[in-house]
């Protein structure tokens, strides 16, 4: 990290129309395919599960109507919605070590360019594994993943050798923010080369400006790996906990928003789409302005990397708890529950100049070992948030109703004509426009389940 304080700029050399960050813009797109497969089916799942009749087989489907057209629709318990939305984490979670290890000595071009090929496949055939059962869609999840796993690490050693020390914020952040996949893993087995010197379409004046920022970079030539080392390290298990902080809170709020939209506030889900993209474009911007100021701090010697690492980090930890505690006061606001939740979702995106990027800093040669063991670390954090809230929505799901008191009735009436603005689709769990327009102002009643 002092090598990093102590740098100077190198001559100025074309940043935006340069070939490192038409990489990174190359990678940015590869991961907008990542998130949007893994974003897909938790928004899915809001129109895939059968909410209103009793649980039955853990693969029963019927046919109901939504928008005008007929969706098969599983009769999937919270628990099991909650272990297939939390599966791909279990395939994660196996390559980690693994791929972090690996990357370091095989070439990352063909790693990514597969295993984004296969993500990619498994994804095309969820629609297939959800007609047959439960399990295979689990196992599509798990397998994809593994998948993703491998491009989401392997893309992180890439920098080791195109990104110049003042540039990581900004390239990393521009990187990470976000049947195309199968596109764009041939496009990236065409484009990528492993090492700055051997691509044929880079310029001299840029490749000058990359070697030498990277001239004062020990990079071991040796292969073993110094475990011991690792394991004593402070700062790895500084980083690690705060992934394991960072992957609990985003693998709920990511994971679970759609279905806390659509029981909350009980809008449709095309409006649920949208406010559930809207994070992913707000966290991607919160990246990169947090990539441009680490690499402005670090130019102009306003803050060491240290201090630098540790601020974006906790903005990245603490402003979604504080967004999340807020949304247990608004009540029934849409307006307020939309903008605090997307807040909630989003700022986490600061921990890219953070804890993301920070095993860079410390151990460049092994980069790809740390960042599989912090990764791994934190998604067991995700694994365990994400699947302890589907047991705890079972759980919900199977209390007995409770009773309504004067003025609980969950539709509201207007003052003037007395006129129920219930949903009109029925969107309550288990009712009917009918049924919660019978409970009129001041009598008792029983909630329907």
């Amino acid at each position: 990290m002092k090598q990093m304080d102590n740098q100077s700029p190198s001559k100025k050399v074309a940043s935006f129309c340069s070939l490192r960050y038409g990489l990174a813009i190359l990678v940015f797109f590869c991961n907008i395919v990542m998130v949007s497969q893994n974003c897909c089916l938790s928004l899915t799942m809001v129109t895939m599960v059968n909410s209103t009749d009793r649980p039955g087989s853990p693969n029963a489907s019927t046919k109901e109507p939504l928008d005008n057209v007929k969706n098969p629709v599983y009769d999937w318990s919270p628990k099991l919605q909650g272990i297939i939305l939390s599966s791909s984490t279990y395939g994660m979670l196996i390559i980690q070590i693994p791929i972090g290890y690996l990357s370091g000595i095989y070439p990352i071009k063909k790693t990514v360019g597969t295993a984004l090929f296969l993500s990619s496949l498994f994804n095309l055939l969820l629609p297939l594994a959800a007609t047959a059962s439960g399990s295979l869609v689990i196992a599509c999840r798990v397998a994809q993943g593994v998948s993703q796993g491998a491009v989401n690490l392997a893309q992180f050693t890439l920098w080791i050798k195109w990104a110049p020390p003042l540039e990581r914020g900004r390239l990393t952040a521009i990187s990470l923010s976000g049947a195309l996949g199968c596109a764009l893993s041939l496009l990236w087995l065409l484009l990528f080369y492993e090492d700055p010197k051997d691509h044929p379409c880079i310029s001299l004046t840029e490749k000058e400006f990359i070697t030498s920022s990277l001239a004062e970079q020990v990079i071991s030539s040796g292969k073993s790996v110094p475990i011991k080392a690792i394991i004593k390290s402070q700062p790895v298990w500084a980083i690690s906990l705060g992934c394991f902080g960072y992957y609990w809170t985003t693998h709920v709020l990511h994971l679970y928003a759609p279905t806390f939209l659509s029981s909350q506030l009980h809008i449709n889900v095309r409006e649920n789409g949208l406010l559930t993209a809207l994070p992913h474009l707000i966290s991607w911007t919160f990246g990169v302005l947090a990539g441009h100021l680490t690499d402005c701090f670090l130019s102009r010697k306003i803050l060491s990397l240290l201090a630098i690492r540790k601020l974006f980090t906790t903005l990245g930890l603490l402003l979604p708890a504080l967004f999340s505690v807020v949304l247990l006061y608004l009540g029934s606001s849409f307006l307020g529950t939309a903008i605090f939740l997307t807040l909630a979702c989003a700022s986490p995106g600061f921990t890219v100049s953070g804890i993301i990027i920070n095993p860079l800093d410390i151990a460049p040669r092994y980069y790809g070992l740390l960042k599989g063991i912090t990764v791994l670390i934190g998604m067991i954090g995700g694994i365990i948030s994400s699947t302890l809230t589907g047991i705890i929505l079972n759980q919900e799901r199977g209390l007995p109703p409770r009773e309504i008191r004067p003025g609980d009735c969950l539709r509201k009436q207007s003052s003037a004509r007395g006129l129920c603005t219930a949903p009109r689709d029925g969107s309550f769990p288990g009712t009917s426009r009918e049924s919660l327009c019978s409970h009129a102002p001041g009598t008792g009643g029983t909630f329907p389940t």
